[in-house]
């Protein structure tokens, strides 16, 4: 048995599984927190490796593409900190972090483990029900049901359409790319029936991120819905084209065409002033009001 426990989090390696705790300390990352232990076994592992820093190190987990939905979700977009295959190490544990790293090499030498892409998904994916309020809405799923409703930040004409709700039946595959700069993020259902090109603030099937805190936990929803899907090696049992994960790295964060509309002036300033009284009020930090007024802004 090969384990290192840390502030950050444990894990351990039995010669199968590597077993992946997140720490419970104020600043262990919300997603990881939310996602809870993780059971990778050696056969999902393409490679690890230990990263010395000037305090401590960094040992980072490679799953084999297409092993575990998660990873196919973000693929290595999550920050450093929300990433559940990195463990931030401590200064003087960094031999027992390496030890850790040959015990996981030896082990994928030996099982003769390929480092190539998996055919199946060898993890389950996050728990469900799973339930998210992020950017402007809520996305919640069942297993078998997808649910997105709209809050006050949503655009008008996408609130009109109400709340929607689809089974997984009729989902092609999910998108699910963060903010970055000024640039807003999304998680985005595509049906089969039904796709539009519209950006995600006009979308009734995606909902759009802001740069919030709680924004990377839009991943959980993905990964569990793409979970369910059939795998990206093939069309699998139903026949179904396989889903792409998300968009290509170099793709614009909100694409479409440029003739949709946009929200009216007045609708703007109602929002700004609304953000305004929430961050005097103390519901909203002076980041997440900055986040927020930014997105507004850039409507005009």
């Amino acid at each position: 048995m090969a384990e290192i426990l840390q502030k950050d989090g444990t894990w351990a390696f039995d010669g199968d599984t590597i077993r992946i705790v997140p720490g419970r300390e104020r600043g262990v990352h919300l997603l990881r927190q939310t996602l809870g232990e993780l059971a990778v076994p050696l056969t999902a592992v393409a490679g690890i490796a230990f990263e010395p820093g000037r305090r401590g190190g960094r040992l980072r987990l490679r799953p084999r593409d297409g092993a575990d939905p998660l990873a196919q979700a973000v693929r290595g977009r999550l920050p450093d900190g929300a990433d559940p295959y990195q463990l931030a190490v401590e200064p003087g544990r960094t031999g027992v972090a390496e030890y850790l790293v040959d015990e996981v090499r030896n082990a994928l030498l030996l099982e003769q483990v390929p480092e190539g892409p998996a055919d199946r998904y060898l993890l389950p994916g996050p728990a469900v029900p799973l339930s998210v309020g992020a950017g402007d809405g809520t996305a919640s799923f069942d297993g078998e049901w997808v649910r997105l409703e709209w809050n006050w930040m949503t655009e008008e004409g996408k609130k009109s359409a109400g709340t929607r709700t689809f089974p997984v039946a009729d989902i092609q595959s999910v998108e699910w790319l963060p903010s970055h700069g000024l640039e807003n993020g999304y998680l985005r259902f595509v049906l089969i029936k039904g796709a539009t090109k519209a950006p995600p603030k006009h979308d009734p099937h995606a909902i759009e991120l802001y740069g919030f805190k709680k924004d990377p936990l839009m991943a959980l929803v993905a990964a569990a819905v793409l979970a369910r899907l059939p795998h990206p090696s093939g069309a699998g049992a139903t026949g179904r084209p396989a889903p792409a994960a998300v968009l290509p790295a170099d793709a614009p964060a909100t694409p479409g065409p440029d003739d949709v509309p946009v929200s009216d002036h007045d609708a703007l300033l109602r929002r700004l002033r609304e953000l305004g009284e929430l961050h005097q009020s103390g519901i909203l930090t002076a980041e997440e009001f900055a986040a927020a007024k930014q997105a507004v802004l850039k409507r005009f």
